[in-house]
């Protein structure tokens, strides 16, 4: 009877043994769920079995489940960086709490939509102002970046796979929010092999084809790890706005922006041109990270030798003592002097306030664009 119990064992263990291997994934840590029920799809007998992934080795101190929401998590590369003391705002910083009937309805649109917007992740201090009038810049490859640039609020870490369906969903929030001009965002994804060109190129055109009025303006990431020619998709698609931020000078990039290089996202400017001059090219700096006025405007002759025509120039505030610190608060007064002296290099707009951020006032600011260009070409 023990031998057959033995027998009975056995002969069960080895069956459940190669039924296991039959449907095992190909990497046990590949994927992201710590504890996967997958539905199985080897055999018409595996795919009525739930498969259960085992959970790597955690330590007890460990939590599986990240919660962004906290900065120790959501920005675990400055975990162990000392604190920086955050200094107390000036009063031309300073701005209202959000809220009201039109900020309400345009949150309301993002929740529907399942959209992430880069005025709540990033921490823009002028989100209050821009939502309440309907505008909201959508922030596409989801909420977590592959970088960790020292003055950014945004996620770091792993990322989850692309959604295919989320070009549609932005397409019918900006044709829901009735927009006449839409900024598209996204995160950094050195994960992928074109760095999300296409994602990016799938969301324009989505756009294009369900409000065909709207012009649409897109921040881009550096495309650092990809193909030269992963640019060529995005400005197939035809962006009105082509904007990619410098976001310092390049002196500081080491510090500030460790995973990009100056000269390459200068160049990608210069490229755009160079594939559409009809697209506007649009690029911004923060002060106050520590740079001297020489610097600023050798970044504004940069960018006017790349051909750019937009720019935008915001004072850098630090969203938790882990980041960067500010190094001083740029007053109104040199914020005039840094537009005066840009549109006397040439540019076709410039923006340079204390509260300016890449996206803010951007309908308004693509309506004197276009208008600029039409008079210098004498169309006005």
């Amino acid at each position: 009877a023990r031998r057959s119990a033995r027998k009975d064992r056995s002969c069960h263990s080895s069956i459940f043994g190669a039924m296991s291997q039959a449907v095992r994934p190909k990497s046990m840590h590949s994927d992201p769920r710590p504890l996967g029920i997958q539905q199985c799809s080897t055999g018409d007998a595996a795919r009525l079995l739930l498969c259960f992934t085992p959970t790597p080795n955690r330590s007890h101190k460990e939590d599986p489940v990240r919660d962004l929401k906290i900065p120790e998590q959501r920005h675990p590369e400055k975990a162990h960086r000392p604190d920086n003391a955050q200094p107390k705002k000036p009063s031309w910083i300073r701005v209202k709490a959000p809220g009201g009937k039109g900020y309400a309805e345009t949150h309301k649109i993002m929740r529907e939509n399942n959209l992430v917007t880069v005025c709540e992740e990033a921490g823009c201090p002028n989100v209050g102002e821009c939502w309440s009038q309907g505008h909201a810049t959508m922030m596409i490859m989801g909420e977590i970046c592959t970088r960790g640039c020292t003055f950014c609020n945004i996620a770091t870490g792993r990322p989850d796979t692309l959604d295919a369906f989320e070009p549609g969903r932005v397409a019918h929030a900006v044709q829901k929010l009735g927009l006449n001009h839409v900024v598209i965002t996204s995160v950094d994804r050195d994960d992928l092999e074109d760095g999300g060109a296409e994602h990016f190129a799938q969301t324009i055109r989505a756009v294009r084809h369900r409000s065909p009025d709207t012009t649409i303006e897109i921040l881009t990431p550096d495309f650092l790890k990809c193909a030269p020619e992963v640019l060529e998709t995005v400005v197939e698609a035809k962006p009105d706005v082509f904007n990619h931020n410098l976001e310092t000078v390049p002196g500081l990039y080491l510090e500030v922006r460790p995973g990009a290089r100056y000269f390459h996202s200068l160049r990608l400017l210069q490229r755009v041109k160079e594939l559409d001059p009809s697209i506007f090219t649009k690029s911004g700096i923060m002060v106050g990270l520590g740079e001297q006025a020489p610097q600023v405007k050798q970044v504004m002759d940069d960018m006017r030798a790349a051909d750019v025509d937009f720019l935008t120039i915001g004072q850098y505030l630090q969203p938790t003592p882990k980041h960067h610190a500010v190094d001083r608060f740029v007053t109104p007064e040199e914020f005039k002097s840094y537009e005066k002296a840009a549109y006397g290099k040439g540019f076709l707009m410039v923006s340079a306030t204390p509260l300016t951020r890449s996206s803010y006032h951007a309908g308004d600011d693509f309506a004197q664009l276009r208008a600029a260009r039409n008079a210098k070409l004498g169309l006005a």
